[in-house]
């Protein structure tokens, strides 16, 4: 684009969008209902998937201890399970504290289970969190096999059946938000094909007066680049406003914490405003391409 030419072109897709007001409001319109889904569909994706990476850095392998077990033992355990890859932490966990955790989750203040079963039955334990949470199950065979340990549980069956649920909702979810984004080009290609069909007959004579494509499609880029932003920011003060208004209802939610950092959602938000400038452009251009083939 020529610098000369710049200031018609702008000037064009002005005059443009003010002659077809009500097409430019029902093409804006289209965008921010698109780009409102698709940021809510991202945002249930987001918040679908922080869900299952805490479910997934809870998981934990916990290892029973033998009772007869010295202080010196306890540490040499300590140290063979250090040495091993993708272990992330080890804490021992006596009987005593494990007592009063049950007694706690249990019994409550108000119930004392130590003083009803008179001998505490629970074994000392270490409690092992590892790196990446899909290798619990080859630390915890390792584990099992090291002197002292009789028994460790890490949720065995049920962590599998995590990680494959976690698998589809990531899965679903792309897809989702893939099906959207195309819907989103198809439905501001055919509102921008019906602005671009009502000024058919001026392409044709500013093609017989020898006006190249290019000369033809920056206007009506511009005026996509216009149309996409102007319904992205209606659609994003929609869902800022709406999603603040779901964190403070659903702060007690502490079982399902939305994410509420601002630097993840500002990127979503400013990646969302491109993403209708972009739409903008996709659109005018396919419209634009049979309308050029005089």
């Amino acid at each position: 684009m020529k610098p000369e030419n710049a200031v018609y072109f702008i000037r064009e897709a002005l005059s443009s969008l003010s002659r077809n007001r009500l097409l430019s409001i029902a093409t804006v319109s289209t965008i921010a209902i698109c780009i409102l889904i698709l940021g809510m569909a991202v945002l249930m994706t987001l918040n679908a998937g922080n869900f299952v990476n805490r479910l997934e850095s809870d998981i934990e392998i916990i290892a029973f201890l033998d009772n007869e077990l010295a202080g010196s033992k306890l540490d040499q355990i300590k140290r063979q399970v250090e040495k091993m890859d993708q272990v992330e932490s080890i804490t021992f966990i006596s009987k005593d504290e494990a007592l009063q955790r049950l007694n706690e989750k249990l019994a409550g203040k108000e119930y004392d289970l130590s003083s009803t079963l008179g001998k505490n039955p629970l074994p000392d334990t270490y409690e092992i969190k590892v790196c990446d949470p899909h290798e619990v199950s080859d630390i915890a065979v390792e584990v099992a096999k090291i002197e002292g340990i009789y028994k460790v549980n890490y949720g065995h069956g049920v962590v599998e059946k995590l990680f494959e649920v976690t698998k589809w909702v990531r899965i679903i979810g792309l897809i989702f938000i893939l099906l959207l984004a195309f819907g989103a080009v198809f439905l501001i290609a055919t509102t921008i094909r019906l602005s671009v069909f009502a000024r058919h007959k001026e392409i044709y004579l500013m093609k017989l007066i020898g006006a190249t494509n290019w000369f033809i499609r920056w206007p009506f880029i511009i005026e996509g680049i216009l149309l996409g932003t102007l319904g992205a920011l209606i659609s994003l003060i929609i869902l800022a406003v709406g999603y603040g208004s779901l964190i403070n209802e659903l702060q007690i939610l502490y079982f399902f914490p939305l994410i509420t950092s601002s630097g993840i959602l500002v990127k979503l938000y400013i990646g969302l405003l491109l993403t209708g400038s972009v739409l903008g452009i996709l659109g005018t251009a396919i419209s634009l391409n049979r309308f050029l083939e005089i």
